[in-house]
């Protein structure tokens, strides 16, 4: 073990000395290790990144108030994640500049799936998500820090667009004008939750915001949820974006960078699936959050593709890329699913009706 995290590791409240501390899991953002102790008990230890998350502060805030209210919904110890805290009471543990770290208790008897293997893990994952939304109803939103600003914010994606369009530094955008047309023709539909939730038609919610399946943790055996990971971006939002960007990203037929565009559609069969587990563990949405999930699905894809297209014009700094077209191919995906979408709007809104009306 190295020196480092053995002296990291001794400023929190572990059961017993650590023995072992070892890389873990497929995070691209925090550094994650498995931790062991001399009785056997494991943890997750985790370097939080500043370059993500600056205010870290606010970011551990968020994360210590979100599972203590999740604790109090549910004697399972496994339905949360447990932060661990340090001997002299906090969150997380400032070793010096750019090293702050936390530690969780590890979640036993779980699996966790980078995709679905079969359509029941995709529902398991709606159920687990749902839950999280209406456990965390009575939350107080706007006490949360916003980790990451305007995150969702589609508008101002929109404003930063037009920036990397206006600067185009490294001289893509003639390239790629049938793309700007198309985002540029959807700015107004983008906005419309925003304007929504300013105009008080949609509460805002605890809402997760990277709501992939990697990030529930699944009971080995049963393959139901256990809890909900990777709490870094919850913070105040709409439950438009949860189940939104779950369907973005569940319900496509094609890889997130696939060239032939043929190949990408959004499956009905999937987004029905995903929609029946949602409403049946939240049935506390109102009934304008009701009829909108269609448009948070429509509204996260657009946005995707908008930051994949800003990053291309801005020349990849944001994302990390393969090859040189990835950020473009990745675009061109998700505007294709809008399309999609799209043309597919009154049978969305049909299934999210007629799901509730069985969940009743």
């Amino acid at each position: 073990m190295e020196e480092l995290h053995k002296h990291v590791l001794e400023q929190f409240r572990l059961d017993a000395a650590a023995v072992s501390c070892d890389r873990y899991g497929c995070g691209h953002i925090n550094e994650t290790y498995l931790v062991v102790t001399e009785s056997g008990r494991r943890y997750i230890l985790q370097k939080i990144s500043n370059r993500a998350f600056p205010d870290v502060a606010g970011l551990q805030e968020n994360i210590a108030a979100v599972t203590a209210h999740l604790r109090r919904q549910n004697d399972d110890p496994n339905s949360s994640l447990n932060l661990i805290f340090t001997k002299a009471g906090e969150s997380w543990y400032h070793q010096g500049e750019n090293s702050d770290w936390r530690v969780y208790d590890f979640v036993e008897n779980s699996i966790c799936l980078q995709a679905p293997e079969c359509p029941e893990d995709f529902y398991q994952s709606a159920i687990a998500f749902g839950t999280f939304q209406q456990q965390l109803s009575d939350f107080p939103a706007e006490t949360l820090h916003e980790t990451i600003r305007n995150f969702h914010n589609t508008p101002d994606r929109y404003r930063l667009f037009r920036q990397a369009l206006e600067e185009d530094v490294v001289g893509r955008a003639s390239g790629v004008q049938s793309e700007i047309d198309f985002a540029l023709s959807h700015e107004e539909i983008g906005g419309q939750l925003m304007r929504m939730l300013r105009n008080g038609e949609l509460p805002l919610r605890v809402t997760h915001n990277d709501t992939k399946l990697n990030n529930v943790m699944l009971h080995r055996e049963t393959r139901t949820p256990l809890c909900v990971i990777d709490l870094d971006t919850t913070m105040p939002g709409l439950s438009a974006y949860d189940f939104g960007d779950s369907i973005r990203f569940g319900a496509a037929t094609a890889a997130e960078d696939e060239k032939d565009l043929q190949k990408v559609t959004m499956s009905l069969d999937l987004f029905r699936i995903f929609t029946r587990g949602f409403l049946r563990a939240c049935p506390g949405l109102t009934d304008k959050e009701r009829q909108v999930l269609p448009l948070g699905a429509l509204t996260m894809t657009l946005e995707c593709g908008l930051r994949f297209l800003t990053d291309y014009l801005a020349g990849d700094h944001y994302f990390g890329i393969h090859y040189p077209d990835q950020n473009l191919d990745r675009c061109r995906t998700q505007f294709k699913l809008v399309q999609d979408m799209e043309e597919k709007m009154d049978q969305m809104h049909a299934i999210v009706q007629e799901e509730f009306v069985k969940k009743a």
